[in-house]
């Protein structure tokens, strides 16, 4: 078989991978348990008060070097 008959085996296989691939993904996506919206509500509130805590405590720590920084090149 030719250059070509090769190819078109090597594009059929990958088009019927590609076909299986995305039926698998709708069947693990079928077993997936999903959260509630209650429970997404909470994860979400965890989320943004975790990164709300972080990004103040970064600040601080920031602010906190700056002006120790600061000190020594004055001084």
């Amino acid at each position: 078989m030719g250059f070509l008959g090769r190819l078109g085996r090597s594009i059929k296989r990958s088009f019927i991978g590609m076909i299986n691939f995305f039926r698998g993904v709708g069947t693990e996506l079928k077993k997936v348990s999903w959260p509630t919206r209650q429970e997404l509500f909470k994860y979400t509130l965890v989320v943004l008060v975790t990164v709300t805590l972080v990004t103040l405590f970064i600040t601080l720590l920031d602010l906190g070097i700056a002006e120790l920084v600061k000190m020594i090149t004055t001084a």
